[in-house]
């Protein structure tokens, strides 16, 4: 009789150990898709900007309307996946997602686009937090920091397969079929994690509360830090990822299809770099933080140096170094994150902290087209970008995290 449960046992185990790799492709191909549903709009912004009649100014409020609505939802995504669970709450954000980029594929003007940007906004919010939360479920400490890097693999895929793909689908379709197809495609993806996705292994409890403290979360140390942290490394890299095209466009006279590549080439670095850099701090045993020093370092020095260089070859030479800077330290802070609140608030406190980091993906977008069409100069857009990195780094050399997370 022992011997039989014990056989049982290890065809359980065997069985999750397979499934949550399950769940991990469920979650990135989410991921995914929500990334390229939002980076679309800075490879059509142009085309689609002179059929609404937009300026270059307002090409950036449909960036800021998505990130006002992203960030109002990061939270309430963050409570939902720690309350309802990860497949729950990722479900209803790829299909509303999903409806919402189709209706874009329809805007007229720009009230109307503001308004569907937004509605695309709120619908992904609860993407990262609800991917993260499942994650931490179904992998342990040992083996986290490469699921989160392969996890996030996808935004970085998103920002090269956008850069590659969109400009030649939207030659074919047109700007509005493509979000069109997106919307489609982003519906399916939906249904695929309702059908086939679990919380979590069915030998592993319930630790969901009903009512999350919140409250210790935004009073510890450690969150506030990596809070901080976050925004100003998103402040860069969304900024770089929303803007460079249209800087290397109109600052240096490149065409769309060379800047597209010059972009893809920083997004292929960053996918080769995630998971590397997720392996890496598994087998160091928690340096976390100084990894992710060392790439913002990284990131902050090449921006500056991507914002003097004046022709193609030496934009292309750049953007891996750049590239690799500007995502990789995202599952560093991932994993930070996670260990600092616990499994049981895992989700409330990526929600909470990506709500605030997502600030800089929604400020920085103005904030450097106004730069740019003030000056006209392509190296204050890239200082300005800098800036965000610098910040992230002063934020965690003050980070003191527990000694079980492998801090020294």
């Amino acid at each position: 009789m022992t011997a039989k449960i014990e056989t049982v046992g290890a065809r359980a185990a065997a069985a999750s150990e397979y499934y949550r790799w399950v769940v991990l492709l469920i979650a990135w191909l989410s991921f995914l898709f929500s990334f390229i549903d939002r980076l679309t709009w800075a490879n059509v912004a142009v085309s689609a900007g002179q059929s609404l009649g937009l300026s270059v100014a307002q090409l950036g409020v449909f960036v800021t309307a998505f990130y006002i609505g992203y960030v109002v939802c990061n939270a309430v995504g963050g409570v939902m996946s720690d309350v309802v669970g990860g497949r729950t709450t990722l479900t209803i954000s790829m299909l509303s997602l999903g409806v919402a980029t189709f209706l874009f594929g329809f805007t007229s003007s720009l009230t109307m686009g503001i308004a569907l940007q937004a509605m695309m906004g709120l619908a992904a919010g609860a993407d990262y937090a609800s991917c993260i939360k499942l994650i931490v479920n179904w992998f342990d400490r040992g083996s986290r920091g490469r699921a989160m890097g392969l996890l996030l693999v996808a935004s970085s895929l998103g920002v090269t397969a956008t850069n590659a793909i969109v400009p030649t689908l939207a030659a074919w379709l047109g700007w509005r079929g493509v979000y069109q197809a997106l919307g489609v495609a982003t519906v399916l993806i939906g249904v695929i994690a309702y059908a086939l996705l679990r919380d979590r292994p069915s030998d592993q409890p319930a630790v969901a509360a009903k009512t999350p403290p919140i409250g210790p979360l935004l009073r510890d140390r450690n969150v506030l830090l990596l809070t901080f942290s976050g925004f100003g490394a998103f402040w860069g890299t969304w900024g770089f990822a929303f803007w460079a095209n249209a800087l290397m466009i109109r600052g240096h006279g490149l065409t769309a299809v060379e800047a597209g590549l010059i972009m893809s080439l920083s997004g292929i670095a960053a996918m080769i770099g995630k998971p590397l850099i997720g392996l890496l701090a598994d087998w160091l045993g928690g340096k976390e933080k100084w990894l992710a020093i060392g790439t913002l370092a990284l990131f902050a020095m090449m921006l500056l140096v991507f914002g003097t260089l004046h022709d193609r070859l030496a934009f292309q030479i750049a953007a891996p170094l750049l590239g690799f800077g500007a995502f990789v330290y995202s599952p560093l802070l991932a994993v930070m994150v996670a260990d600092v609140a616990g499994t049981a608030l895992a989700g409330s406190a990526t929600g909470l902290t990506a709500s605030v980091w997502q600030l800089g993906s929604a400020i920085v977008p103005v904030v450097v087209g106004v730069i740019f069409q003030a000056t006209g100069w392509f190296m204050a857009a890239f200082a300005t970008l800098a800036v965000g990195p610098a910040l992230a780094i002063l934020c965690l050399l003050f980070l003191k995290l527990r000694k079980q997370t492998g801090d020294a």
